[in-house]
């Protein structure tokens, strides 16, 4: 199978995350142990955090710190 020619107006297609490896930057949620969504800053990322375990109680739902790898259990 031939790869398309990319033109310089055209930028190369950004690789897919891979969801067994944790993000080095930014900030994830992580959901029963698995990464979900990521985010740029913590606000965000625990807003959405929030807004998930209010709909789901029964979720355990994290914060992750990808730069000092530190995760932080919403309540």
């Amino acid at each position: 199978m031939k790869k398309p020619v990319l033109t310089i107006e055209e930028a190369e297609p950004p690789k897919p995350l891979r969801a067994d490896r944790p993000p080095t930057s930014g900030f994830v949620i992580v959901v029963d142990g698995h990464f979900k969504s990521e985010f740029d800053n913590v606000e965000t990322a625990e807003l959405a955090g929030r807004k998930l375990k209010a709909a789901y109680p029964m979720l355990q739902v994290q914060i992750y710190d990808a730069v000092n790898e530190v995760r932080t259990l919403l309540t």
